[in-house]
């Protein structure tokens, strides 16, 4: 596949160099030459030195064939303008960009890309240790707004029901049970033992409220 990294910082410089390992064509543009001195020695892509705004230079590098472009620039308006451009005028399938200021996310979420947010995601990955680390968090969606986690099921919720811990809970639903090394699909009447490893979908409200229902060991 064509990929077009735009931005060759610490992120770009390691994104293409990932991309290139795993067999793609690799364009990436950055307007510093340092930055693009910061590149693997071995990565063997194509390597272009310009300002991604002038006219038509996302044309001479051959945005027509690109299968992807990810925008990783510091700055959040020239990652949502480059953005924009790929998918609107050029219909690149996969836009991926990248946010720094969560002012910013917003807008770049209104373009229609895919959006990373190192900001949004660390910080929420940060309060959740902060507050349990006891709940693990093994996936997570978007910017962090609904993650799965990995909870170990305590002696004081033995033999109930698993409807009975997510009950009045609509932001938290179960993905996974795994009990004495086999998983199931679990349902509401699963009941519940002690030890079982449990993965629930949750947004930061959902898990807050299942970490206060398993520490009261009583139903909602």
């Amino acid at each position: 596949m064509n990929f077009f990294v735009i931005g060759c910082g610490r992120v770009g410089s390691e994104l293409a160099f990932r991309l290139y390992k795993n067999g793609h064509k690799v364009v990436v543009i950055d307007i510093n030459r340092e930055a693009l001195n910061g590149l693997s020695p071995e990565f063997r892509g194509r390597i272009i030195e310009g300002d991604v705004l002038a006219e038509k230079m996302l044309e001479r590098a051959g945005i027509a064939e690109a299968n992807g472009l990810a925008t990783v620039t510091n700055s959040d308006t020239l990652n949502a303008v480059v953005g924009h451009m790929a998918r609107t005028i050029y219909q690149v399938p996969i836009i991926v960009t990248r946010n720094y200021d969560p002012v910013m996310l917003p807008v770049l979420e209104a373009f229609g890309c895919n959006v990373v947010s190192s900001t949004s995601w660390g910080a929420q990955r940060i309060q959740e240790l902060m507050l349990d680390p006891s709940f693990r968090s093994i996936f997570s969606a978007g910017n962090g707004e609904v993650e799965i986690y990995e909870i170990m099921i305590p002696p004081a919720w033995d033999g109930k029901l698993l409807g009975d811990l997510l009950r009045n809970n609509p932001d938290c639903l179960p993905a996974a049970l795994t009990r004495a090394g086999h998983a199931l699909l679990p349902d509401t009447k699963t009941t519940l033992q002690t030890g079982d490893m449990v993965n629930v979908s949750a947004t930061f409200v959902g898990i807050k409220a299942l970490r206060a229902q398993i520490d009261a060991g009583t139903e909602a």
